[in-house]
């Protein structure tokens, strides 16, 4: 229950955040034209929100509201034009003339722009006389920069925090080529040839250096070339339905692998007291050779070996480092039943092997963002293709598989490099030629541009309702593979 309520937390904090930073791209390009914003919401409020504010006229939330001046007799509900006094305001207000509020509905958010068809699908208010103030009596170029934003202000968000985690901490990895027990693979990406050890070298011709951007690389390439043995370069084909083959076994109970890991040796960093390598003799910086006649020369190898010995006595040879020598020993050691001998492991591949190591200096930190974000952008783009095949329908998730992704245990950087991944995906998902999204509105936009005639408002307005009908469609399908996979 606590890893859930931790992954949900995450989860519900990135979709905020990614809403607010579109819907005011959205916003402040409106204003910057003059166009009224009516409300700026995070999530949806349909029959009634959670909170709700109008900056010095009113406050509430949950159906009650308080005027907060004794002329504002304004409520949440948007105001007729017809009845409106602000047709001509004497002072624009940047900000005071929009309501701001919170809904309870977590799926999204909106920014209601006057003068549009949008999700509110105001109709009322469209067959009046256009005012100077809606979107819909500005030049095209404003409206399509209107329409934009949101998008874009998630492409420079995910830039924004790749480049903060870069100048925070700076980068470090061990390279496919300083990885000298090469890698290990997963069941599924041996059967389509690869085997431990093997280091991979070029995907398409693109030679293949950081693990962490070299795995996408490999999974959407076709040919990758590894190197075998330290002296064979072999060339491995890469199904298209790799990755989907991959997902599924990430998602299974026996997956060890998530498709490759460092081969690193098993290094023993920490023994608990009184457990059974305690008892032994089992000291920190030995290294596990072997369980009793199985070598085990790397982490990969241990791990399992080890889980096979529930409640036995097992024969470890170790490597032991000292001043003087380095010493072979064999070590009888009581397992406990769940096949534990109480030791703590090395998992920084740093520890064995030559690691890139870079800092960056604020301005070094923002083209390395733009180049991460970009990269991400790019990948995300590619593997959409996927989508459209029978394995990509059925590997299609809704809340909880993004959930999914977070750790079980809050980390800031783990979670800003979902949350940057997740705004890349959203800006892209976005930008999607499908009525309802922003990259509807653009298409309509291109069109007006393109041959100088708007678009009706009557199929402005069936469009949205179509548009609306198949995003809720593809919500109810993403949310419901999850429940399925669930009880799989």
């Amino acid at each position: 229950m606590e890893t859930f309520l931790i992954k949900a937390a995450q989860l519900i904090l990135a979709f905020a955040i990614l809403v607010i930073i579109h819907e005011f791209g959205h916003f402040l390009f409106a204003r910057i034209f003059g166009v009224k914003v009516e409300k700026f919401y995070i999530f949806f409020d349909p029959w009634i929100e959670l909170f709700k504010w109008k900056p010095k006229k009113y406050v509430g939330g949950l159906g009650k509201q308080k005027n907060l001046s004794p002329d504002s007799t304004t409520t949440s509900e948007t105001v007729k034009p017809e009845d409106s006094k602000e047709d001509k305001p004497k002072k624009k207000s940047f900000w005071g003339d929009t309501e701001y509020g919170i809904g309870w509905l977590p799926l999204g958010g909106y920014c209601k722009i006057a003068g549009m068809i949008d999700e509110s699908m105001d109709t009322e208010q469209m067959k009046l006389p256009p005012k100077e103030w809606e979107f819909r009596s500005k030049p095209a170029w404003q409206r399509l920069l209107i329409m934009i934003a949101g998008v874009l202000f998630n492409f420079l968000l995910a830039i924004l925090i790749y480049a903060g985690i870069v100048y925070a901490t700076g980068e470090k990895f061990v390279t496919f080529k300083e990885a000298k027990l090469g890698m290990a693979y997963s069941g599924e990406a041996k059967k389509i040839g690869f085997q431990d050890g093997d280091i991979p070298l070029i995907a398409d011709g693109k030679e293949l250096i950081s693990p962490v951007e070299g795995r996408m690389e490999i999974i959407q390439s076709k040919e990758v070339k590894v190197l075998r043995n330290g002296t064979d370069t072999v060339s491995i084909a890469i199904p298209e339905d790799f990755i989907f083959r991959l997902d599924k076994e990430a998602k299974s109970d026996t997956a060890t692998i998530n498709f490759m890991t460092y081969r690193i040796p098993a290094k023993i960093t920490q023994v608990m007291p009184g457990e059974g390598a305690d008892k032994a003799g089992i000291k920190a910086g030995d290294v596990v050779l072997a369980i009793d006649s199985v070598k085990t020369p790397s982490l990969d190898v241990f791990l399992p070996t080890l889980a096979g010995h529930a409640s036995e006595t097992v024969n470890l040879t170790i490597l032991r480092n000292n001043s003087a020598a380095n010493d072979t020993l064999v070590v009888p050691v009581k397992l406990s039943d769940g096949s534990k001998m109480g030791v703590g492991l090395e998992i920084d591949p740093s520890a064995f092997f030559k690691a890139e190591e870079k800092k960056y200096n604020l301005f070094q930190s923002i083209p390395r963002g733009i180049q991460l974000g970009t990269d991400r952008l790019t990948s995300y783009a590619q593997s959409m293709k996927l989508v459209f095949t029978k394995e990509g329908a059925k590997s299609v998730g809704g809340f909880g598989s993004i959930g999914a992704i977070f750790p079980e245990k809050w980390d800031w950087i783990a979670f800003w490099n979902i949350a940057a991944f997740l705004s890349v995906a959203l800006a892209f998902m976005n930008i999607l030629p499908i009525p309802a999204l922003d990259g509807g509105h653009v298409m309509f936009l291109l069109y007006e541009v393109i041959t100088r005639r708007k678009p009706s408002e009557k199929f402005m307005e069936y469009a949205q309702m179509i548009g609306m009908g198949l995003l809720i469609f593809l919500l109810l399908y993403a949310n419901g593979m999850d429940i399925i996979r669930l009880f799989k």
